[in-house]
C-alpha cells in the first residue's frame, strides 16, 4: 500500500476560481484546483483539492474537500481528506472531520472536531459526530 500525503500545500495548485469580497453565491460548488472565497457563500462545496476561505469571508456550508484553509468566518461542517488549517482571525462554528487539524491561537472555535484517518468510512464517522 502506497503512503498518501497528509498535507496539501495551497501553493501546489494555481487558484482556479475566486468568489471575492463583494460577491455572494448560494448553491452547490464543485471544482478541482484551488478556489478562494473572500465574499459570502451559502450551500455545499465539493472538491478533492484546496478550498481557501479568506479573512472577511462568510461561509455557511457543508464542505467536503482535500484541504481547507480558513481565515474568515465558517458555519457548518467540514470533511477534509488531508487537513484543515484555521488561522487568526477566523471564527469557526460546526463540526470537523479530518486526519490533520491546525488551529492558531486567537481563533474562535465552537464545535466538534474528530481526527480520523482518511478513508471511505469518514462519511459514517462524520455522520456520527454530527448526531452527537
Amino acid at each position: 500500500m502506497k503512503n498518501q500525503r497528509l498535507t496539501v500545500s495551497a501553493a501546489d495548485t494555481a487558484v482556479t476560481g475566486v468568489i471575492d469580497h463583494g460577491c455572494e453565491f448560494e448553491g452547490k460548488l464543485c471544482f478541482t484546483g484551488t478556489v478562494r472565497i473572500g465574499g459570502v457563500f451559502r450551500g455545499e462545496i465539493f472538491t478533492p483539492d484546496v478550498l481557501v476561505i479568506s479573512e472577511g469571508a462568510r461561509v455557511n456550508a457543508e464542505i467536503e474537500a482535500g484541504a481547507v484553509i480558513i481565515s474568515g468566518e465558517v458555519n457548518g461542517s467540514i470533511r477534509a481528506k488531508h487537513r484543515v488549517e484555521i488561522h487568526r482571525p477566523a471564527i469557526f462554528r460546526g463540526d470537523i472531520l479530518t486526519p490533520s487539524l491546525s488551529v492558531d491561537e486567537g481563533v474562535i472555535f465552537e464545535g466538534v472536531s474528530k481526527m480520523a484517518q482518511s478513508s471511505p468510512g469518514m462519511t459514517k464517522a462524520f455522520a456520527a459526530v454530527s448526531k452527537s
